[in-house]
């Protein structure tokens, strides 16, 4: 059995230490290791040794710091965000100014299968469009007319499509959050 090198607690001391180092208020470092500000200020308050899941998280935070950077959800930089999820967990965000053609991505995994673009680390306007078109039903289907009508849809626009669907495809657990 393979033993690991981790901090069986943590002090409030050393945690509130990382959150300086981290430089986040306790409401971020909380959306951070997935727990609630109340658990954040008792632990930081506690004269209790924190144990836990807490310490693993603590110990990869403290030996690499820029890995709390790599999860911060950047701002939003067009006016339309993409959220592309495999399960419930978030593969890439993709934010798009239809008006003029441009879109920005930020992947958050690094197994290729489950970014929106694949290997693409910088697609093209047409290739997003191509992925669109791909969490949405055929547009070759037949009786396309009933498909969309069901949906509440006028006609076929991928976008208003993963709207109404979320872009889940029977065949995987993918799926699209639109934040406009």
């Amino acid at each position: 059995m393979k033993k690991f090198v981790v901090p069986e607690a943590v002090s409030k001391f050393d945690l509130k230490k990382l959150r300086k180092k981290l430089d986040v208020t306790q409401a971020e470092f909380a959306s951070l290791v997935n727990v609630s500000k109340k658990t954040i200020e008792r632990w930081e308050t506690s004269d209790d040794d924190i144990k836990g899941p807490i310490t693993t998280l603590f110990n990869l935070l403290n030996n690499d710091i820029f890995l709390a950077e790599q999860l911060i959800e950047p701002v939003e930089k067009y006016p339309l965000r993409l959220k592309y999820y495999f399960r419930k967990q978030i593969c890439t965000i993709i934010d798009v100014d239809e008006r003029n053609r441009r879109i920005d991505v930020h992947n958050y995994q690094t197994e290729l299968m489950f970014r929106a673009f694949g290997s693409i680390e910088n697609p093209t306007y047409d290739e997003y469009e191509a992925f669109l078109a791909s969490r949405c039903i055929p547009k070759e289907r037949d009786k396309m007319k009933i498909q969309l009508r069901e949906l509440g849809v006028p006609f076929y626009e991928p976008i208003l499509i993963i709207e109404k669907t979320q872009g889940r495809m029977a065949e995987d657990e993918f799926w699209i959050e639109i934040e406009r």
